[in-house]
């Protein structure tokens, strides 16, 4: 197994693409398996299209299900800090994906993004790593 890790600068921004990064790390290596991890209580790993609208409705999707108000018992920090808490619930911290002869096989829209409602912390880390076949 090959891994490394990526430091991300997110700002207030709830999804970040990172398939370029990905993609760099595969190149080369052959056939297997890509793991992407969020080792974070507050961030999830997904495949979705991006530019296109998609992150508005994502952000619009995640305030109807997980609203910033008082209602959480996980209270510390910003109002409505339990709901970050309550991502990794929706949205997996992990992923994993086929590579193809150094090359991640996604679909012709997908991208891999890191999804992150906390603006509190806008620094995050990935853990990559691959697994030869």
């Amino acid at each position: 197994m090959e891994t490394t890790e990526l430091v991300l600068e997110t700002r207030a921004d709830h999804v970040t693409d990172v398939t370029g990064q990905v993609a760099q790390f595969c190149r080369d290596r052959g056939d297997g398996l890509m793991h992407v991890f969020a080792p974070h209580a507050t961030a999830g790993i997904a495949l979705m299209e991006t530019g296109s609208g998609s992150e508005a409705d994502l952000d619009e999707l995640l305030a109807r299900l997980l609203p910033r108000d008082d209602r959480y018992r996980h209270a510390h920090g910003s109002r409505g800090h339990g709901a970050d808490h309550l991502l990794p619930v929706l949205v997996s911290p992990s992923l994993v994906l086929p590579v193809l002869e150094g090359r991640v096989a996604l679909g012709t829209w997908q991208r891999v993004v890191l999804v992150d409602l906390n603006a509190g912390n806008p620094r995050r880390t990935l853990r990559l790593s691959f697994c030869a076949g």
